[in-house]
């Protein structure tokens, strides 16, 4: 790195004894907090008339940016398509032969580990009832009945499936190449290196990215948190541990369940955030398996293989669906606001966070192997997640009619624990529910402070502890703060975070894929590809010899003195326009340089993911080899 050496201070590992202002870029670090700090006290300001302040907010946001959001996550899935399926598929995140860092099923596993989180939790019940007893209005007719039922998974799906995570594949997908394939820091301003050059990525517009990318990343993380504390809540209020909420019993949820993020944090990833994620998804594990068997199994594995169908089929008509003329009177539905771009702005101010953690784990795979590891791994999860609990929770509904309030009020909060108290030993599973979205509290703000820091010093992966601590104790603040700012509408309020941070993340993703094509394009006319062509010694009359030097000679048969020889041919695709056919002679010349561009010019960085990346372990064996030949010639 050059030009932003002058705004930090050189690498130091994590001792826990460097200080605070320890390698953090200034011009990332400072305007990020400021712009935290105003929103949080502007939240503060507004918590007199909070509801129709935070009201009228979200619906100036979801009106005059929510076709944008519709529009531009469904470009993200054609573009996460065309990668998979493309040559580009092809290309390998990391060294040429190259094996994955994880097996397949630990990868696996991992993108499992994010595909869950406290929205699965605290949504799982929530959103299908209140799809149930609310569905989209289509055509001015809300369907009911078994038909609404059928309509309230599939919307559940389709909010948690294809489209939430080809929002992560962009970014992850992004960061992994330009990472290992080409050496970049981890970090979100590289994504743009490809279309603005090096000279402007580390400059103002790299900063201001980085920045907006935190941003996005601490309040998504708080949205999350805030969501999981009013969840913790209502658990503790179900089984009569508390009498009800209350600013205070918020503050004291929110001071004790940071602080474990906290010394979670500053132990560091292997000691604290892994062993806390291992624990958690075995909880989660469990207690989906025992809603599963404790219930109608067999009709919950039918509804599963229903609910991926019925996801299937709505896929083309929902996709760029917006129904402008819901909104008027006398239909006034206001359904796709409040669900379908809430979801996409939440998505996107999460996809530096967990685009940042795919990316990490997937060195090795090939760009296909990594879209649809991506797409349809944490989709499957869901598909689960959501029949289990959300199916349950419907059949349980439509037969009984005790889990939704007067006038088809769905507690969004509660909903998961009056499920549980329809299954026995209710006790145990609510307490083991409340557990479980405690820990995805404190390993998401655990995992959330760590991708921040790094953003903040410039993709490093050694910080400082005490910035670790800052932001996650920042994270805890945010939630806090707009929770009981937002009152009655502390829901509201947290949606309305997400979305607002996500403008700025959605337009930086859409030059970021645009940036990445260049990249891809020139990696395929690079792409080199080699035929073998076997014959006698009269047919190749100049035999090509392997890396040894040796000559490849095979025999024909085992008492047979004659030879073949193999001929292998090193094939590149050449780009339209630059060679000419004579069509008298039928002689070959080239109008151009046949020779691709690089968008990213060669740049050598003098760091650890240059020397590790696959154009920095080229670009040394060009070293090395013009080191030999030097050495050659003057001998």
């Amino acid at each position: 790195m050059s030009s932003s050496a002058d705004q930090t201070v050189t690498d130091q590992e994590d001792t826990g004894k460097s200080p605070f202002w320890s390698g953090f870029l200034k011009p990332v670090f400072i305007p990020a907090s400021l712009i935290i700090f105003a929103m949080i006290a502007l939240s503060a300001v507004a918590a007199s008339d909070s509801q129709r302040i935070f009201g009228t907010l979200n619906t100036w946001i979801t009106e005059g940016v929510g076709w944008w959001y519709i529009l531009i996550v469904t470009v993200f899935v054609v573009f996460a398509f065309y990668c998979g399926l493309s040559s580009i598929g092809n290309i390998r995140l990391g060294k040429d032969g190259e094996r994955p860092e994880f097996s397949t099923i630990a990868w696996f596993a991992m993108l499992f580990s994010a595909g869950m989180g406290i929205g699965l939790v605290f949504w799982g019940v929530a959103e299908p009832l209140s799809h149930l007893v609310n569905p989209p209005s289509i055509d001015g007719q809300q369907a009911e009945g078994i038909a609404a039922a059928n309509d309230a998974m599939n919307f559940t799906m389709f909010h948690w499936g294809l489209h939430a995570w080809a929002i992560y594949v962009v970014v992850g997908l992004g960061l992994a190449f330009m990472t290992y394939r080409r050496g970049r820091p981890l970090s979100i301003r590289w994504l743009l290196e490809p279309l603005l050059g090096r000279a402007r990525v580390e400059g103002p517009i790299g900063h201001a990215v980085d920045a907006m990318a935190i941003v996005g990343t601490l309040f998504g993380v708080a949205t999350s948190l805030g969501l999981g504390i009013q969840q913790i809540i209502a658990g503790l209020i179900s089984l009569g541990w508390v009498a009800g909420s209350s600013n205070a019993l918020i503050i004291a949820m929110i001071v004790v369940i940071t602080g474990i993020a906290t010394l979670s944090v500053a132990s560091g990833v292997d000691k604290g955030l892994k062993w806390l994620s291992n624990i958690n998804m075995g909880l989660a594990a469990a207690l989906l398996l025992f809603v599963l068997f404790a219930g109608p199994t067999l009709l919950l594995l039918q509804s599963w293989v229903g609910n991926l169908g019925g996801y299937i089929a709505i896929l083309p008509e929902n996709s760029l669906r917006m129904a402008p003329l819901d909104g008027l009177e006398p239909i006034n539905d206001t359904w796709l606001n409040s669900w379908t771009i809430f979801y996409w702005g939440w998505w996107m101010s999460w996809a530096p966070f967990v685009g940042m953690f795919i990316a990490r784990i997937s060195r090795g795979r090939t760009i296909r192997e990594f879209v649809f590891g991506v797409l349809l791994a944490p989709t499957l999860v869901a598909s689960i997640w959501f029949t289990v609990f959300g199916e349950s929770a419907i059949i349980r509904e439509l037969t009984v009619g005790d889990l939704v309030g007067p006038n088809g009020v769905v507690d969004t909060n509660l909903s998961l624990f009056l499920l549980l108290e329809t299954i026995p030993l209710t006790t145990l599973t609510s307490i083991l529910a409340v557990l479980v979205i405690g820990l995805f509290f404190i390993t998401s703000s655990d995992s959330g402070s760590l991708v921040i820091d790094m953003l903040a010093h410039g993709g490093k992966t050694n910080t400082p502890r005490l910035t670790r601590i800052y932001w996650s104790l920042l994270e805890g603040v945010a939630a806090g703060v707009l929770l009981i700012a937002g009152g009655s509408a502390a829901l509201i309020a947290l949606q309305t975070a997400s979305i607002l941070t996500a403008v700025p993340i959605s337009i930086i993703m859409a030059i970021a894929m645009i940036s990445l094509l260049r990249a891809f394009r020139y990696e395929i006319a690079m792409r080199t590809d080699f035929v073998r062509i076997v014959g006698g010694p009269e047919e190749v009359s100049q035999p090509v010899t392997e890396e040894s030097g040796d000559e490849v000679n095979k025999a024909v048969g085992p008492e047979s003195g004659d030879t073949e020889t193999e001929l292998v041919v090193a094939i590149t695709d050449l780009r339209p326009g630059v060679v000419d056919l004579h069509r008298t002679t039928g002689k070959l010349s080239f109008t151009d340089d046949p020779t691709p561009i690089d968008p990213l010019n060669h740049e050598v960085f003098d760091t650890q993911e240059y020397a590790e990346s696959a154009e920095g372990a080229a670009a040394l064996e060009d070293a090395e080899d013009a080191a030999a030949l030097a050495e050659q010639e003057k001998h």
